[in-house]
């Protein structure tokens, strides 16, 4: 493989500085439409009308190639995606560009958010063949959609030590014209390379034990920052896969010493994140990452993957700790979705962009702006956009805005006449004279400071919140990416169902369900059993993805447990069943990312990795255990091991790679527990019985209701222990069983926290 790699670096270097070629330039037309025009994905219409004749991923784009002989110019990329807007600007809504573009090539748009399977069979190929990888991704392709050189933003001009646009593209027609056989066959030999690097060997070859999370443990240690929270150096990324294991590592053992040092991590990590600019302190939720070590500058743009995942973290941190700022920041994240990422019918949008018009006067409906099909490219005057453009405060705004009580406000955020950016995080310079609002005292610092009690700081500062939020609501608003993707959705199921346990939120409750009869309404298509993998004005034509049916299904887990709505249930065993027919590997386990049934993606992968998403196989090992447990189906337990042990050589190589795997492997690894109230869930005692439960953490329980109806029929018929399950002398009891061997039922409170603190 290594030898096929260097062949693709080789041809790379030679194709972009060899024969120099003067590009002839015909003039283009000033409004343009192009193949885009009819998509629904906001990010394919952002550039519907760029002087590039763009094609959507499909047939009439492959045939187009076949039948001229052109190479393909493939770019993938998001519609949040700051870089993705720059070389937007700079080169496809060029018609210098533009021309060459479409007399040399086949160009192709994808949404990498609406086609996950085509942007990783060429990001692999980015990342083996120049080290490197991210968005926008640039790869020219063989008409039959082999690759042959790749990389991602390129300059209109040579800078940043990276060759000029224009100059790869003439280059690398020149190359093709002269000697497109040898490049066509070095793009199968480099397919081949691909396609045996993803050969995963037969399950069973290295030993998982619980040797595995210690080792995990280690190398995430050894990565820890202890002064600033997180893991690594600038960048720093939240990592809630990572915050997730050591909060179960910590809960295996919490008093060894590894143990306490995995939680010190997570929840110092935690609160170091929501002290952070990274933290949006006006409006919720957080930003994607941190372009410093401190958590101060952020990426702007918001994903909702991002803001699931961390408001679950939080959620494990307040069970912990019993800390109410990590309510408090769970709260904001979930009210942040609720308020600007949900849907009328129910459903997430998939995220916020990081750049805004700066201007004031230019305030916009956002939600116009992402149904547009032009995106603005070709208005006659379009508003100058900056990162973080709609976040960022000077001083003196926040003066005018607070008076008396700016002082206070300053001090706690950290602004300054001149700005607060950290030296260095700022190369752009973007932000001088800007604020991003961090907290630099605790509220006992601001208090002692300003000789106040912490009570009238807090009251001091919710007011200032509140004012700055009113003001931030007239600014123009970053551009919404309004499409609705299962799997992220499935995250976010999951949240609120959590936090209408741990938080006793009924809203919370309703925002889930709401969701999933979404989901269930508009991506499940029940005729066909399938899952679709998004929806924007109508459902998408892209059938879903592993990863789809993953997250869903443990959403569907998490709302059945939160709500005891035995549909839930249903439907997530339905869908389990269909995503192991569709993508579960039989030979050596795990779970390939796609079905192999478009011929037009070239590999058939399974994701290695746990990193801003988890992995679909990580997901899916925890849900076919936590199904193995309710419908004491020994298939599904297998299955989850096998799926486990399809990735042995990546953990036993490099474990902390698959944190979220080793949830599972935890899970494994260790006595099932099961948690069964009897009675009718919403009696008060049977409430009272439920708020005890949700107090604790307790990753590795599985939560059941027997009340006498529907439901605990459907489970006794898998489960022959609840069936004779039943309240105690006419009151709701608490059964506590492990593999469903119960000690005595207790109804009352008291009693049970004794039994869960054993």
């Amino acid at each position: 493989m290594t030898s096929h790699f260097r062949f693709g670096i080789l041809a790379l270097t030679w194709l972009v500085t060899s024969t120099r070629i003067v590009a002839e330039t015909t003039p283009g037309v000033s409004e343009h439409s192009n193949k885009l025009a009819h998509e629904k994905s906001p990010y394919l219409l952002q550039h519907a009308h760029n002087p590039v004749d763009w094609y959507p991923w499909g047939e009439e784009a492959f045939a187009k190639a076949r039948r001229e002989n052109k190479p393909i110019f493939l770019s993938v990329g998001y519609s949040t995606c700051h870089w993705c807007h720059v070389m937007a600007h700079e080169s496809f809504e060029s018609e210098d560009v533009a021309a060459i573009m479409n007399r040399e090539f086949v160009n192709i748009k994808v949404d990498r958010e609406e086609r996950p399977d085509v942007d990783r069979v060429y990001m692999t190929f980015v990342q083996a063949t120049t080290g490197g990888g991210g968005w926008p991704m640039s790869v020219w392709l063989t008409p039959d959609l082999k690759p042959f050189v790749g990389g991602t933003y390129f300059p209109p001009e040579d800078r940043y030590g990276q060759p000029g646009f224009k100059k790869v593209l003439e280059r690398i027609a020149a190359a093709w014209k002269q000697d497109h056989d040898k490049i066509a066959e070095q793009g199968g030999r480099i397919v081949t390379a691909l396609r045996e690097s993803q050969t995963t060997g037969a399950a069973g070859e290295s030993k998982i034990d619980a040797k595995i999370l210690d080792a995990a443990y280690e190398q995430i240690a050894r990565s820890y920052d202890p002064k600033e929270g997180g893991f690594g150096n600038a960048p720093k990324f939240p990592r809630p896969v990572t915050l997730n294991f050591l909060a179960r590592f910590y809960a295996r053992d919490p008093k060894s010493d590894s143990g306490k040092h995995a939680l010190e991590m997570a929840l110092f990590t935690l609160r170091k994140m929501a002290a952070g600019g990274m933290h949006d302190h006006l409006g919720g939720g957080f930003h994607r990452y941190s372009v410093d070590r401190y958590w101060h500058v952020p990426h702007f743009e918001k994903m909702l993957y991002d803001q699931a995942q961390l408001a679950l973290s939080y959620l494990d941190g307040f069970q912990i700790a019993q800390d109410r700022r990590f309510e408090s920041v769970a709260r904001d994240i979930l009210d942040y979705v609720a308020r600007d990422m949900t849907s009328k019918e129910g459903g997430f949008f998939s995220a916020e962009d990081a750049d805004s018009p700066v201007s004031v006067a230019a305030v916009y409906d956002r939600r116009d702006e992402a149904k547009s099909t032009d995106g603005g490219a070709h208005s006659a005057s379009p508003p100058k956009s900056g990162e973080g453009a709609f976040y960022v405060w000077t001083k003196k705004e926040i003066d005018a805005a607070l008076g008396d009580a700016a002082e206070v406000f300053d001090f706690h955020y950290g602004a300054q006449s001149h700005g607060n950016a950290p030296e260095g995080s700022d190369p752009q310079d973007e932000f001088r004279g800007k604020n991003i609002l961090i907290e630099r005292h605790t509220t006992a610092d601001t208090a002692q400071h300003f000789r106040k009690s912490e009570d009238e700081i807090r009251k001091s500062l919710a007011r200032g919140r509140e004012i700055l939020m009113s003001i931030r609501a007239k600014r123009p608003r970053p551009h919404l990416d309004d499409k609705i993707i299962a799997a992220w959705n499935g995250l976010m199921i999951s949240a609120y169902a959590r936090g209408a346990q741990v938080l006793d939120e009924p809203r919370y409750l309703k925002t889930a369900t709401q969701a999933a009869n979404f989901v269930r309404a508009h991506l499940w298509d029940d005729s066909r059993k399938t899952l679709f993998r998004s929806y924007r004005d109508g459902r998408s034509e892209v059938e879903g993805f592993a990863d789809d049916y993953a997250f869903v299904v443990q959403g569907l887990l998490d709302l059945y447990e939160a709500s005891f709505d035995i549909e839930w249930l249903k439907f997530a065993t339905q869908l389990q069943e269909t995503q192991d027919r569709l993508f579960f590997d039989e030979k050596n386990g795990g779970y390939f990312t796609t079905s192999g049934k478009d011929a037009s993606v070239l590999l058939r992968m399974k994701d290695d990795n746990d990193s801003a998403e988890p992995a679909a196989s990580s997901i899916a090992a925890l849900n076919l255990l936590r199904l193995a447990q309710i419908r004491d189906e020994r298939q599904m337990e297998e299955r989850a091991k096998k799926t486990i042990a399809a990735f042995g050589p990546t953990l036993s190589h490099f474990a902390s790679a698959m944190p979220q795997m080793l949830v599972a492997v935890d899970f494994s690894s260790s006595k099932p527990r099961q948690i069964v109230i009897a009675g009718k869930k919403d009696a008060p005692k049977t409430k009272a019985l439920l708020a005890e439960v949700h107090w604790h953490f307790l990753p590795k329980t599985i939560l059941l209701l027997a009340d006498g109806t529907e439901g605990q029929k459907y489970l006794g018929e898998k489960l022959e222990a609840i069936r004779a399950m039943s309240m105690v002398d006419e009151k709701p009891a608490a059964y506590v069983c492990e593999n469903f061997t119960c000690k005595a039922p207790v109804t009352d409170s008291k009693k049970l926290a004794e039994l869960l603190n054993l």
